[in-house]
């Protein structure tokens, strides 16, 4: 990442800009969801800001199953003019961080299939695919509460972090 670069808490009069930068980084049916995430009181903001501007945004969110809390990455864009500069991974890496600090046991993420460029990134960030029945296990019947609690829809796959693989860009996800 660019080391004028640094990653913070949002505040409440960036909204605007993170508005322009989920119009810009998401197709129509998801804008709408990700413009609602933004304006919850629940989970956290964290932006990256480069050259006194928002260069991108992770939202977060955590949760409770079954007596144990868990973290999700909600959203993850990054402005098209800051494309190609680590800026997602430095993201996916606080955000990681945050939720871990905050308790989350394990932090997920959801992503649309065909989205090469994030599923490259969580990979590269030790985020592996996760089965229906992978997550079958560790929730039982709760997984369809956790599909709710990650905001999942149709055509998304679900990935983990495990800090002890490497998946690497070369990793099927």
């Amino acid at each position: 990442m660019n080391l004028e670069s640094s990653i913070r808490q949002a505040t409440l009069n960036e909204r605007p800009t993170l508005r322009e930068i989920i119009d810009l980084s998401f197709p129509r049916f998801f804008r709408f969801f990700a413009h609602h995430s933004l304006d919850t009181e629940e989970g956290k903001v964290l932006v990256s800001e480069s050259e006194n501007a928002v260069a991108g945004f992770a939202k977060l969110t955590d949760f409770n199953i079954g007596g144990n809390k868990y973290g999700c990455i909600l959203w993850l864009a990054v402005s098209p003019e800051h494309h190609q500069k680590g800026i997602a991974s430095a993201l996916v890496e606080a955000a990681v961080d945050n939720l871990k600090n905050d308790g989350a046991g394990a932090v997920f993420a959801s992503v649309r299939r065909r989205n090469k460029a994030s599923l490259a990134t969580f990979s590269k960030e030790n985020f592996g695919r996760m089965s229906f029945w992978g997550l079958w296990r560790l929730f039982r019947f709760k997984v369809f509460s956790f599909y709710r609690q990650i905001w999942y829809a149709p055509g998304e796959i679900v990935l983990m972090h495990d800090p002890k693989k490497k998946y690497g860009r070369e990793s099927r996800i």
